[in-house]
């Protein structure tokens, strides 16, 4: 699950490396041998902070090793050996969060296909135990690919939710796969209509769990998500929840009804590993109703609106990304959207060719990068 697994309540607040509880921050950031960037020390302003510089310097390398930071993957290469820095044999990232310093150190390194995640200076088992500390979310070029690309990309936008407010989502999550890689090896194997049924109760029962999860979760945070989508993009838009499975059945009674089917085409055809987020816009799929642009909008609001209502359930508070926002939006929708971010109880991090666009974010502190090398400009 990588991002998304998890042992603990993200809705519980914990101490934040200050002796105190209560909406922390990301202080500063050290990076090492990421992507270009030999060696960057920064120090985050609490509300925001704006990061300029030209095509290829590094600013967005900067917003990636933080992302990773939260999230134990990159949201631009599937592979984790693509972000040590040339010549070196891994990388290393580490951030201090807290309200105050000395706040808590926590880290990831990357070496040798191995990662080595440290909190507090204690060594952790999985890299989404990072997750708890620094929940994080990006806006970036490619954020229209929520609307039109593949439901895979919509089930990780549920599911981080999901995780970040469900106790045991991660385990029940971890336990799903587990079993549905079972039974999907059993329906290639031979005796597969014999053998099969084993499986069956368990991913019945976890997968209606984790439907259950995903509902109650569409179910809070759609007005949110909504709502904001609808106002940035001045059309009426609205978001329900596929599940995977007909409504009619439990998910049991598929599962069996559907062995013929599931062994012809040697793995699993219903559950919640199917399932889907349908977003409409005028009532209608909103692939075929909106431009590229209106895309990046429409799912950028889809972020926000979910940063926003996570702010409310989880002690620290979440860190928003955005990487180029003027790409693909004309001035009058930059404008709104920024304006949005501005109003939103997240830490923003933006990069940006124009340091002006800091203007319309309000107060904040301002950097520059220039060939991986990272300073503070105000």
């Amino acid at each position: 699950m990588g991002d998304q697994e998890r042992g603990s309540n993200g809705a519980v607040e914990r101490d934040s490396g200050d002796g105190q509880t209560g909406a922390s921050r990301v202080l500063s950031a050290s990076i090492r041998n990421f992507r270009c960037i030999e060696a960057a020390e920064v120090s985050l302003d609490a509300e925001c902070s704006v990061i300029s510089g030209a095509n290829a310097s590094g600013k967005t390398s900067v917003l990636e090793a933080l992302f990773f930071l939260g999230r134990g993957r990159s949201f631009r290469a599937s592979n984790s050996g693509e972000l040590i820095r040339h010549g070196e044999r891994g990388f290393l990232v580490s951030s201090v969060v807290g309200r105050v310093s000395p706040g808590t150190r926590v880290g990831v390194a990357y070496e040798r296909g191995m990662f080595r995640v440290r909190i507090a200076g204690e060594d952790r088992r999985r890299l989404a135990d990072l997750a708890s500390w620094m929940p994080v979310s990006v806006i970036d070029p490619e954020v229209h690919a929520l609307v039109d690309g593949a439901p895979e990309q919509r089930r990780r936008f549920l599911d981080w939710g999901v995780f970040h407010v469900e106790p045991s989502f991660g385990d029940t999550w971890r336990r799903y796969q587990r079993a549905l890689r079972q039974r999907n090896a059993a329906l290639r194997g031979p005796g597969a209509r014999q053998t099969v049924g084993v499986w069956n109760d368990a991913v019945a029962e976890l997968g209606e769990w984790l439907g259950e999860a995903r509902e109650r979760y569409l179910a809070s945070v759609a007005p949110s998500l909504e709502a904001l989508a609808s106002e940035l993009l001045g059309r009426p838009v609205s978001c329900r929840y596929q599940r995977g499975w007909s409504r009619e059945k439990r998910l049991l009674q598929v599962l069996e009804d559907g062995i013929e089917r599931d062994v012809d085409q040697g793995t699993t055809q219903s559950g919640p590993h199917r399932a889907d987020l349908l977003i409409e816009v005028d009532q209608r799929g909103a692939r075929r109703q909106v431009s590229r642009g209106q895309q990046k909008l429409l799912a950028s609001a889809l972020v926000l609106g979910q940063v926003r209502h996570m702010a409310k359930a989880v002690a620290h508070r979440p860190v928003l990304l955005l990487d180029d926002p003027a790409a693909e939006l004309d001035v009058d929708a930059q404008r709104r959207l920024l304006g949005a971010v501005r109003n939103s109880p997240v830490q923003r991090i933006v990069t940006a060719l124009d340091p002006g666009v800091g203007e319309l974010l309000g107060a904040h502190a301002l950097f520059h990068v220039e060939q991986g090398r990272v300073s503070r400009v105000l």
